[in-house]
Parts: C-alpha cells; structure tokens; sequence
C-alpha cells in the first residue's frame, strides 16, 4: 500500500483546476483547500476516479454558519484515500440566503444522509438530491437549529443579574 504526500496531491489538484481551489493549508496535517460550489463536483469526481489519488472514501459532510461573513454558510467535506492512507478537506463557501450546492450522492450512496442531516441543521439545499428531506428533527419544523441566528442566552433570565452577585 503505497503512500503519497500532500504536496503530491496539490500537484494534481493544481495541474488539473488551476485557479479553481485556493492555496492549500495543512491545519494539523490535514489537507485543506476551497473551492466553489459550481466546481465542487468535478473536483470530488477528479479526487475519487484519479487513479493515483484514489480518494474513495467519503467520511463526512458538515456545514458550518458564520453569520458575521458575507458567504455565512460552508459544506465541507471529509474524503480519504485508503489505498494511499491520506485525507482532505474540501470547503465550499455559499451565499446565506441561497445555500446552494449540487449534490454528491451521485459519486458516493452515503453522501444521502449526510447531506440530508446538513440540510436538516443547516438549511443548505443540495441540488439534485434524491429525497431532501429533514432526517432527525421533526418534519413540521420551520428552523435550522445550526444556524446561529438567535442569541446564545434568554435576554429575560433574572439568575444572571449582577445583584444576585454583589456587583
């Protein structure tokens, strides 16, 4: 079971999109590069039917809500080669108004309930998908818990006031 380096990946990655993905980063040795939601599926398609890279295995898809940024919703995927024991992290960034992404569930089965469970929580919308449907929380819900969009604590609690605690 050969074993190839990130730098090795980049290589391909580069040589194959260019300006497509960003400058790559290695937090803790992982992988990691953006790239946008009209090329996210060529770049998931490339990783896993490259027959070097043999990114074959899908281990996760998440979003991620920054409300402070103008692109306030992130997908962002997990895949890892296991002939080559190496993973990557790809980061998506959409408009919060309009999450949009093309789904991948035409490139791995088990992208059907990730994506689900993201748009149950987030509200991203995966175009494509074959039954985006809320999968954990109830169907009648009108909210994405996920999304930061209301504050942490009760403005109205009273155990937190200054006076309970000599100030």
């Amino acid at each position: 079971m050969g074993k190839i380096s990130n730098q090795q990946v980049v290589q391909s990655l580069t040589s194959k999109f260019g300006d497509n993905i960003t400058i790559p980063t290695e937090p803790f040795g992982l992988l990691t590069f953006e790239t946008t939601a009209e090329h996210i599926n060529e770049v998931l398609r490339f990783l896993k039917e490259d027959k070097e890279l043999k990114f074959n295995y899908l281990t996760d898809i998440t979003g991620i809500h920054f409300p402070e940024q103008a692109l306030s919703m992130s997908v962002v995927y997990h895949v890892h080669s296991l002939a080559n024991n190496v993973r990557v992290r790809i980061k998506v960034f959409l408009d919060g108004n309009a999450p949009n992404i093309p789904t991948a569930t035409n490139l791995w089965e088990g992208a059907n309930w990730m994506e689900r469970e993201t748009y149950d929580f987030f509200g991203i919308i995966f175009e494509g998908h074959p039954n985006l449907v809320r999968i954990l929380n109830v169907d009648d819900m009108t909210v994405f818990p996920m999304r930061r969009e209301h504050p942490l604590e009760d403005p109205n609690r009273v155990d937190k006031k200054d006076y309970f605690f000599g100030r």
